[in-house]
């Protein structure tokens, strides 16, 4: 995963606390603030306003405590002005696109792009900050074709680009080799981290040695989770994407291993080596494999780092192979090493003399799993309004991108875009099912006029009205004629 690059120190300064942008009650200042804890320091949004009530007397008045909606709207303006602001329209753009999507048939098409001439140098890699929005597109339905019109849209806005890193999903896949038959100067790249991890899982899914490993380290996690052994509990499997991230189960298992056969005097003071070797004994039949496991996950670490930090140029394939063949490997890492290198070979072909491609798109993810850490709980409950947060995450957060979001971003214009672009949230469907159904079999509650009608005649009840004239639909002026006794114009109702 992309480490997200620190937050500019420069980014708010007293001077903002005694500046306000025209329409808002709170300081720039305020803003910025707010957006940064949010941004920088992960703090979630309920929390922000508590935040905010302890820093009161530290800046002596000059801040005050919004609401959490506040600063939730203040997210989505920032949102809304990143995907929404005029790009640069050129053809020297690299764009990664992926889908993402939580429950339900919802899926969001994320396209970010940077231009050539900013990308990092040679050995750094891809930062939130570096990348632009260009689109993002929540769908309910994603094939080939509708991919193709996404991508003809976002080139109309943008122009061209030079290349479109992808994970090679079917949908994503088809939809570009579409959009290259019309635009064939447009490289494909294939993301290294995906291209690695189906490599691996070639090898490993119909591996038996492979699934009994993975079936018993289930069991030990179940049996030792709630144990004196806690500390050497194994790491939870992904159900999904789990070939891309079996770098921290194999070191667990080489590290349990190399435990229970030479125990630390700093492990036995905790368990006995009896109680190791009960719950951890059958790691022995796996020495070897893990081994070979080992090589392999080290190979694809070089590899994708390679490319992370250095991309896809002529000769790429050559600087690899010369940083990895030292590496002593047993025969199976080695096939899978000669894999990786002639892949690299096959996209470096697709760079032009003295250009250099990016070949990863693990910032996209990284953006993805940041987007889930301020949605928090509610990642688990479907898109919502706060996808349009989504944007305010790349780019980089500076003063002068603040206040021209709130310039630019107008509250209509924000509901218009969550109108027109998510429909009803599982959230609503849920609430308005359970109103519905805890409704069943109960009467109706009374409209506001009927509720209006029976208290005037409990009123006049109390009073000890023998006889009341009640008017069916009362006006003000016929709940005052009621009041004092009079017939209204209506046919009125007796009551007794």
């Amino acid at each position: 995963m992309i480490e997200h690059s620190p937050p500019d120190t420069e980014v708010v300064s007293l001077n903002h606390f005694t500046e306000t942008v025209p329409g808002y009650q709170y300081s720039l200042g305020q803003v910025i603030l707010t957006l940064a804890l949010i941004l920088s320091a992960n703090v979630a949004l309920r929390a922000v306003a508590q935040v905010m009530k302890i820093m009161e007397p530290v800046f002596e008045g000059t801040i005050e405590t919004p609401h959490w909606t506040t600063g939730r709207w203040w997210l989505l303006r920032l949102g809304y002005y990143m995907l929404c602001r005029p790009k640069d329209r050129a053809t020297d753009w690299i764009w990664i696109i992926d889908h993402s999507n939580q429950i339900g048939q919802e899926r969001c098409l994320l396209i970010l792009g940077i231009r050539l001439q900013k990308l990092p140098p040679a050995g750094e890699r891809l930062c939130l900050k570096d990348m632009e929005v260009i689109d993002l597109v929540p769908v309910v339905e994603s094939d080939k074709q509708i991919v193709f019109d996404q991508l003809n849209a976002a080139a109309q806005k943008m122009d061209v680009p030079r290349a479109i890193i992808h994970d090679n999903g079917g949908d994503l896949a088809g939809g570009l080799a579409l959009f290259r038959e019309q635009h064939p100067t447009t490289a494909g790249i294939y993301d290294i981290t995906h291209k690695a991890a189906c490599l691996l899982k070639a090898r490993l899914e119909k591996d038996p040695t492979w699934k009994a490993f993975c079936t018993q380290t289930g069991q030990t996690k179940f049996q030792t989770q709630q144990t004196e052994l806690a500390f050497l509990v194994p790491p939870s499997q992904r159900s999904k994407a789990r070939f891309m991230n079996l770098g921290p189960l194999i070191k667990w298992a080489q590290v349990a291993l190399a435990t229970i056969e030479r125990p630390p005097s700093e492990v036995l003071r905790h368990v006995a080596p009896e109680r190791l070797e009960e719950k951890l004994g059958w790691l022995r039949e796996y020495r070897k494999p893990l081994r070979d496991w080992s090589e392999m996950q080290q190979m694809i670490d070089v590899t994708v780092d390679f490319v992370r930090c250095n991309g896809h140029y002529r000769g790429s394939a050559e600087d690899l192979r010369r940083s990895i063949m030292p590496l002593y490997v047993n025969t199976p890492a080695q096939a899978l090493r000669d894999e990786l290198v002639a892949f690299v070979e096959g996209e470096s072909q697709k760079a032009q003399k003295g250009e250099r491609l990016p070949g990863s798109s693990e910032v996209l993810e990284s953006a993805f799993g940041k987007f889930k850490e301020i949605e928090g709980n509610q990642s688990k409950g479907g898109f919502t309004a706060l996808l349009l947060a989504l944007p305010a995450i790349l780019g980089g957060l500076t003063a002068d991108t603040v206040r021209k979001a709130l310039e630019f971003a107008k509250t209509q214009d924000i509901t218009k875009w969550i109108r027109d672009h998510l429909g009803e949230s599982h959230q609503s469907k849920r609430r308005a099912t359970y109103n519905a159904i805890s409704g069943q079999g109960k009467e109706p509650k009374p409209t506001a006029k009927k509720a209006a009608v029976a208290n005037e005649r409990r009123r006049a009840e109390k009073r000890g009205k023998k006889k009341i004239y009640w008017s069916k639909h009362p006006s003000r002026a016929g709940r005052k004629r009621i009041k004092s006794g009079r017939k209204t114009s209506r046919k009125p109702v007796r009551d007794s």
